[in-house]
């Protein structure tokens, strides 16, 4: 489990994969203490293997950090703060799900002016049960978090935020964020450390790799390039007095609950409020993300040109491509 979670950690088979195999291979057949030989060989590669809290500076759910959050919150036992009930991978029931939650809302981020891979910031993100994450909303960290803490002591230390409340407020977030990505490569480096000790303290179920996979939620922005084209769409709109979309739209299945996609940049009351369907842009995406957001009632566009043409000829009833 050590090297295997290494070899994701730091993109050992990200590459051309055929060279770095027959090397692996190779180990493995010269070797007698071949699994020693492997780590070796990924040490050789990185000059050490301990996790840093740079490495949490990534953003949104394609961050090569993601399920190693997600796989802390599992196997170190992190407290739903609703509940107060173990977030293991044994956890059973309805609650056994857990959905991403944004420890800051992004909504109040976005009103403070941060930018869009601060609001999706990987040290902003935790798990948490349906019931949890729905009760907590939109609500200010500063003002839930408290609550939580005196309701049942310890659950919100057990997501790894720091205790200053000072870093709960809006204009401390980037502070709060370093100071959080210290907390979590702590808690990942103890973690790693005792997998290659052969023991986990304090847990004594057998770890299996297939129950600490990280949901898999279609959608996201990936990379900056889309990014830049998203945010460059949504100034595009503005000029013409619509209202921006909302960047990383969290896709909520009105009857489970359950988060089901996120996408790109979505406008879910539609760029005429009140008037006209849910729009969405979707760069790059799969079909599970294009089949939810028509599930959804959204109408939405794979590239940027058949968009602003939507816009020009069916919202502001102007030709399209515009005149010069």
């Amino acid at each position: 489990m050590y090297w295997y979670i290494n070899t994701f950690l730091w993109g050992r088979y990200a590459g051309s994969t055929e060279s770095v195999l027959s090397q692996d291979l190779n180990i493995l057949e010269d070797s007698e203490d071949s699994l020693d030989g492997l780590i070796k060989q990924l040490r050789q590669i990185r000059g050490d293997l301990q996790v840093r809290a740079d490495d949490f500076t990534g953003w949104s759910i394609g961050a090569r950090f993601y399920p190693l959050l997600y796989m802390l919150t599992r196997v170190w036992k992190a407290k739903d703060w609703g509940t107060g009930i173990d977030l293991s991978q044994n956890l059973l029931g309805k609650l056994s799900g857990l959905q991403i939650h944004h420890i800051f809302p992004k909504s109040k981020l976005y009103e403070h002016d941060f930018r869009i891979d601060e609001v999706n910031a990987l040290a902003n993100f935790t798990f948490l049960t349906q019931d949890t994450n729905l009760r907590v909303s939109n609500k200010d960290p500063e003002k839930y978090l408290e609550e939580f803490a005196q309701k049942h002591p310890g659950v919100i230390e057990s997501h790894w935020i720091p205790r200053d409340r000072e870093l709960w407020r809006y204009d401390n977030y980037r502070e709060f964020l370093a100071a959080r990505r210290e907390l979590l490569a702590n808690a990942a480096n103890e973690f790693m450390e005792s997998l290659l000790m052969g023991t986990i303290p304090g847990f004594e179920e057998i770890v299996r790799p297939e129950e600490v996979q990280p949901p898999v939620i279609p959608g996201g922005i990936e990379s900056e390039e889309e990014e830049l084209q998203l945010q460059e769409c949504n100034n595009w709109v503005k000029q013409y007095g619509l209202p921006m979309g909302e960047f990383s739209y969290e896709l909520i299945d009105e009857e489970s609950g359950n988060l089901v996609a996120i996408l790109d940049l979505a406008w879910p009351d539609g760029l005429q409020e009140g008037f006209s369907k849910p729009v969405a842009l979707l760069l790059n995406e799969s079909y599970d993300t294009y089949s939810a957001a028509n599930k959804a009632g959204f109408i939405y566009f794979t590239d940027e040109e058949s968009f602003r043409k939507y816009v020009m000829n069916d919202v502001l009833s102007m030709e399209w491509p515009v005149s010069t």
